[in-house]
């Protein structure tokens, strides 16, 4: 190896980086110790952003494209190296590129539950989880507060502090906001896009990244609420509960077989024999009134006279004492001379509106 061959070694010419990953965030360029040679050709690609940091301070930032080092074009560098007419020689300064593109996909999720006080509940434990993208929006920020001097910083040495950060925000928007627990499911996308504004002035400031999208996947509670929330929700399925005892009394008679299954079938079918049978005196207009007496079949069916109270007379016991038909007397309480109190289909006539009838 010649002279020259060597020195040539020792001089970087071209400065890239092509990334080949999908998680590595900042990249520091591996120099092996050499110089960057005056008039050397940086290549920064899209979503790259070149960073120099000379003595422990940063220097010139360079975005996508190509450029030459030069005394023009690395003023800040020249500044601190102290090279106050130029420079003719090689230097050297660490060179960082950070990727800015969008990293997506990562994961997050509520290590401990969050109390919530809900309207429905009371007091529940809820946990969360979801995805968010970010991206670097200031170089310098994140290099110094998180990147720091790793020569290769990926995004899963960054996702425990991401989640953790993004958690805390998440569990006090979430508890502060009063959203009931069976409406969060559909607010999940309100959820996201609220929480950017509290989540992104934070971490932009404290790490110099913005988070572009928030998703809330699920929001889930314990077993126990679960099977509270399945019970309403059968409930409202339900509807009519006395349609649906019906509906199960007519179920287990069909399963009976005839009767034969066993004295829940049997209690089935008395219940369902009763219903029907209510439902029979309710519509026939025989409801509270006794059955007709042995031959009576097809005689007009009145209650029986109130025997407890002499003063409290009904119209057949009336009738039976003016020697009329009851239909008479049922004429004179509906043309309003003969006062009488109906109760429920009868009517009751006390002895006192009887007289005062005659005296007319």
């Amino acid at each position: 190896m010649g002279i020259m061959d060597f020195i040539k070694g020792e001089l970087l010419e071209i400065i890239e980086w092509q990334d080949d990953s999908r998680d590595t965030i900042a990249y520091r360029f591996p120099d092996n110790d050499s110089a960057i040679k005056n008039g050397a050709q940086l290549i920064v690609r899209e979503s790259q952003t070149a960073q120099f940091v000379y003595l422990g301070q940063f220097g010139d930032t360079f975005g996508p494209g190509k450029h030459t080092l030069s005394t023009d074009n690395i003023p800040v560098l020249t500044r601190l190296k102290g090279w106050k007419y130029g420079f003719e020689s090689p230097f050297k300064a660490d060179l960082y590129y950070v990727n800015t593109r969008l990293f997506t996909g990562n994961k997050w999720g509520t290590s401990n539950p969050i109390m919530l006080r809900d309207q429905d509940f009371g007091i529940v434990r809820a946990r969360a989880f979801g995805t968010y993208d970010f991206k670097v929006v200031n170089v310098q920020t994140f290099l110094k507060e998180v990147a720091g001097s790793d020569h290769d910083f990926r995004v899963d040495e960054f996702a425990d502090t991401m989640r953790s950060r993004i958690v805390s925000i998440f569990s006090d928007a979430l508890a502060t906001a009063g959203i009931p627990v069976l409406d969060v499911a559909t607010r999940y996308t309100d959820l996201g896009d609220a929480l950017l504004p509290l989540i992104n002035p934070v971490i932009s400031a404290k790490y110099g990244i913005e988070v572009a999208s928030f998703i809330v996947e699920n929001v889930s509670v314990p077993p126990e609420v679960e099977e509270a929330i399945d019970k309403r929700s059968a409930m409202s399925a339900i509807g009519n509960l006395n349609d649906y005892v019906k509906y199960q009394m007519g179920q287990g008679m069909a399963s009976g077989e005839g009767g034969g299954g066993g004295s829940a079938g049997m209690a089935s079918e008395m219940a369902i024999g009763f219903a029907v049978a209510q439902e029979m005196m309710k519509n026939s207009g025989l409801a509270g009134s006794p059955p007709p007496l042995p031959g009576q079949v097809g005689a007009a069916v009145s209650p029986a006279p109130v025997a407890q109270n002499p003063d409290i007379l009904d119209p057949a016991t009336v009738a039976r004492m003016l020697g009329v038909s009851e239909a008479d007397v049922m004429a004179e309480i509906e043309s309003g001379k003969l006062s009488a109190k109906k109760i429920g289909s009868a009517h009751r006539i006390t002895r006192a509106a009887l007289d005062a009838f005659l005296a007319e």
